[in-house]
């Protein structure tokens, strides 16, 4: 799924890949909000983004399975 992340004060926002669904992403962003820490989403490639919760402006959660582009036989 994509995930892009509004930042306070920063003009461009963040895109993450992620194998996270949404509902352990707004799990986790409730979290990190509640204790004033940091949000962490673990990447499709293997790595993982931190964002300060204080920091985040807003959070976009794409479409969870992402639609095939391409012909094929049906």
């Amino acid at each position: 799924m994509e995930i892009k992340a509004g930042i306070q004060n920063v003009a461009r926002e963040l895109t993450v890949q992620t194998t996270l669904s949404a509902a352990e992403v707004e799990e986790a962003l409730k979290a990190a909000l509640a204790d004033g820490g940091v949000l962490k989403l673990a990447g499709e490639s293997g790595g993982t983004v931190l964002i300060p919760a204080a920091a985040i402006a807003y959070l976009d959660l794409g479409q969870e399975h992402a639609r095939q582009v391409g012909f094929g036989s049906l």
